[in-house]
């Protein structure tokens, strides 16, 4: 009896012996499983390169796969997770709304960029987003004031000076500098001053190319004066160089798949440009020569010289802290306001922006090193066709009148006994006269919502929002995305939203616009790639917003304080 007492207690101390060996063997492997996966989500991080090309509508990387090479766009979507369902939430797609989102995380009605151009109430006059009299350009050469504009947007701008004081939210980049306590390098570059200041945020350094001169331009909010390395690009007059040159195309006609779009009446000639390839630049001297270079793969070349420049003076991603590098590229977006992005055009400068983004990372790769390196890409908004191109296709189609607009809702006006009600209207928002409507003794409420209704039974405008509306509850998706977009001190009484494909814009030489909530202008490819992403292509819905959270959280910091989106868990697997 007590020997078989002995032997059950000698086995069940052995089996307690095993299964403390077994314990202890497990906890080692989920700790060793927990550090690895620990370092997953902690690489080691040098560069963060986002890159947002201007205009780029999801589709167009599907449609023009085919002419694509191997280092640049395909390496992204090959190699990376690729986001193919990816749709902006805010109703006014455009330049300043989509890349302040991507830098913020959050929407227009955080960051306060409900658009370009705003009507400033207290000023009665319009202004441009990232204007700041207090923070001039820096000259760079005693013409600095001759030229114009590619942008319409900018000639509204009421000062040259420029920063991101408008701008109401903290972005991903701000967030970088107070984390490592001001040691990482922050920059932001592009052909446009809103693209470059809006992605550098508060605490970073912004360039952007000069259509008054060719040079990379910075304004006294972020230097006295220039970088020595600055000062000796713009020395070189590389722009310049392309004086009585012309864009031709990068292949034979043959191998492109919009070969026949080459020469269509609706599409713009710039005062000499042509509709038809070669595009001539024409002479240095010209005042529109750096516009239309511009208006050309040229401009996105040079803008990425630019980049690789700085990215060797300032010795980007030579530590352990982590440094940003904004990239925007600007030549899609503008060639597609000319000549619309069903263009032979169209397909020649994304064709060649693929070279461009080969050359990019191949630079990267041997200064950096892309197992050191984050890239993401993105698009700040899409395109519409030509509404002339989808008539012809048997769309029904037009362009809006802004004059018929102001006078539809004056009419209404009027019925409630007030003469021109309307103060003023910049697409897509219609500004009432407060005075005149407080003299009158109006009830506010009723006043939008008469026009609004019918300004909604106009030719063209699928719905008519008036702000008192975006207090309720809405099950209306486009009146969310209006919602999204509304600032309360920038936003106009009244949003207007064109029917699919309707041109709602300016009167002047613009063939294509984007600025609506339509899919065609909020749909966008997001990619990630970079050391630990795995190689996929997800297809569930994700947003804009939910970029600046998954860089941030990529390198395991809090999101930028005002952010609205979520991380994307495929990255962060």
């Amino acid at each position: 009896m007590e020997e078989q007492l002995y032997r059950r207690t000698a086995v069940r101390r052995i089996i307690q012996i095993f299964g403390q060996i077994f314990t202890v063997a497990l906890t080692l492997l989920i700790l060793s499983n927990l550090t690895e996966a620990n370092a997953q989500t902690k690489p080691e991080v040098r560069l963060v390169l986002q890159i947002t090309i201007d205009g780029l509508r999801a589709d167009l990387l599907n449609r023009y796969k085919n002419g694509f090479g191997k280092g640049g766009f395909r390496f992204l979507m090959e190699k990376g997770t690729y986001y193919t369902n990816a749709h902006y939430q805010h109703a006014n797609t455009e330049t300043i709304v989509g890349h302040t989102t991507l830098a913020t995380g959050t929407f227009p009605s955080q960051h306060g960029m409900i658009g370009n151009v705003w009507f400033d109430r207290e000023a009665g006059e319009l202004a441009y987003n990232i204007e700041d009299p207090d923070s001039p350009i820096i000259p760079t050469r005693k013409n600095e004031s001759k030229g114009e504009q590619v942008d319409p947007a900018q000639k509204k701008s009421r000062t040259q000076g420029r920063s991101p004081a408008a701008i109401l939210a903290p972005t991903f980049g701000d967030g970088l500098a107070a984390y490592y306590g001001g040691r990482s390098k922050i920059f932001g570059v592009s052909g446009k001053d809103r693209a470059a200041v809006s992605m550098a945020g508060h605490a970073g350094k912004a360039f952007w190319f000069s259509t008054n001169t060719g040079d990379f331009v910075t304004s006294t909010y972020y230097y006295d004066t220039y970088p020595d390395w600055v000062s000796q690009w713009n020395a070189q007059r590389k722009a310049a160089r392309y004086s009585g040159k012309s864009w031709s195309l990068l292949n034979d006609a043959s191998a492109y798949l919009l070969a026949a779009q080459d020469d269509r009446p609706y599409e713009v000639d710039l005062k000499g440009y042509g509709r038809v390839f070669p595009h001539p630049f024409g002479k240095a001297d010209d005042k529109l020569f750096y516009t239309r270079i511009l208006v050309s793969p040229v401009g996105d070349q040079l803008t990425l010289d630019f980049s690789k420049t700085l990215i060797k003076h300032e010795q980007l991603g030579q530590d352990e802290i982590p440094d940003y590098l904004s990239i925007s590229f600007s030549g899609v977006d503008a060639v597609n306001h000319f000549f619309g992005p069903s263009s032979l055009e169209n397909e020649d400068v994304v064709v060649q922006l693929d070279h461009s983004l080969a050359n990019l990372f191949s630079f990267i790769d041997k200064t950096v090193g892309l197992k050191h390196t984050l890239i993401v890409l993105a698009a700040d908004h899409g395109m519409a066709d030509m509404p002339e191109y989808m008539t012809a296709l048997g769309f029904k189609a037009g362009r809006l009148d802004p004059d018929k607009i102001v006078a539809a809702a004056n009419k209404v006006g009027q019925k409630f006994g007030v003469d021109e009600i309307v103060r003023f209207f910049y697409r897509p928002y219609l500004y009432l006269n407060d005075e005149k409507i407080a003299d009158a003794k109006l009830d506010r409420t009723k006043v939008e919502h008469a026009i609004a209704n019918a300004l909604t039974d106009v030719d063209g405008i699928a719905l008519a929002v008036a702000s008192s509306r975006l207090s309720a509850q809405q099950t209306n998706p486009l009146i969310e995305q209006v919602r999204n977009n509304h600032h309360v001190s920038r936003s106009g009484d009244i949003y207007i939203i064109q029917e699919p494909y309707w041109f709602l814009f300016d009167k002047g030489p613009i063939a294509a616009m984007h600025g609506s909530p339509w899919r065609y202008d909020t749909h966008v490819p997001i990619i990630f790639a970079g050391p630990t992403i795995d190689v996929k292509r997800v297809h569930r819905r994700v947003h804009p917003v939910d970029v600046a959270p998954t860089i941030a959280a990529f390198l395991g910091m809090t999101p930028p304080g005002s952010a609205q989106g979520s991380p994307l868990e495929e990255v962060l697997e």
